[in-house]
């Protein structure tokens, strides 16, 4: 079997890796490894995998410390915890699946499986919309009534992950967290100006305000 997913294996566990990475590789998926959290978020700077299997108990930055930099990526924890508010806790802070260990290869692989199923099934349409604002994430385009806006990376990001939670205020330090890995360099000292920036480009071409600050937390989509 042939795929082209790449999946990054976040485990210190040197024989748990080479069993799963021996296994998904027969399955034919592409293999990162990592052996602590602060390993994985290097790697993660270069690469964006399809899929990440995390354990927990890491030296460094745990796997619930890192879990938060992992938006936008499918992650299943794979850990000796079975506490029933662990694994809540997980899945509510963004884990798509948990399997505790030890586990059953088959069954771990059957979950790979799902997990890239219902990728494939959300991922029909690449294109966030919010009234006349557009993003086509495919092709990293935004546009305002089919007008082209040019906007740097960072604000890209930002403007990203804003779209994805539209009706919600974003706090600034789960902005930060949202964005790291595909602007690691925007702190938050410089993501005032960033949105500033941003505000203004986008209110160029129809004069209106398409973000707002919710004073003391953080920002979100205009709504009015």
């Amino acid at each position: 079997m042939i795929n082209t997913k790449n999946i990054m294996i976040v485990d210190d566990d040197v024989y748990i890796g080479n069993m799963l990475e021996e296994m998904l590789t027969k399955e034919g998926y592409g293999i990162l490894r990592a052996y602590s959290g602060t390993e994985a978020l290097l790697l993660l700077s270069n690469h964006r995998p399809d899929l990440i299997l995390l354990d927990l108990m890491l030296p460094g930055l745990n796997g619930e410390e890192i879990l938060p930099k992992l938006a936008g990526i499918p992650v299943i924890v794979v850990s000796a915890k079975v506490d029933v508010s662990d694994k809540v806790g997980l899945l509510m802070g963004g884990a798509a699946d948990y399997i505790a260990k030890p586990f059953d290869m088959k069954e771990l692989l059957a979950r790979v499986v799902v997990q890239f199923r219902n990728a494939s099934a959300t991922s029909t349409s690449s294109v966030l919309t919010f009234k006349d604002l557009a993003m086509d994430t495919a092709a990293h385009t935004v546009s305002i009534s089919n007008i082209p806006v040019k906007i740097t990376k960072t604000e890209y990001a930002i403007l990203k992950q804003l779209m994805l939670n539209s009706s919600q205020v974003v706090t600034k330090s789960r902005l930060l967290d949202l964005i790291s890995l595909d602007t690691p360099d925007c702190m938050e000292s410089s993501l005032k100006v960033h949105i500033s920036n941003l505000r203004k480009k986008l209110r160029e071409v129809t004069d209106k305000d398409y973000i707002e600050a919710v004073w003391g937390i953080g920002f979100k989509l205009h709504e009015e």
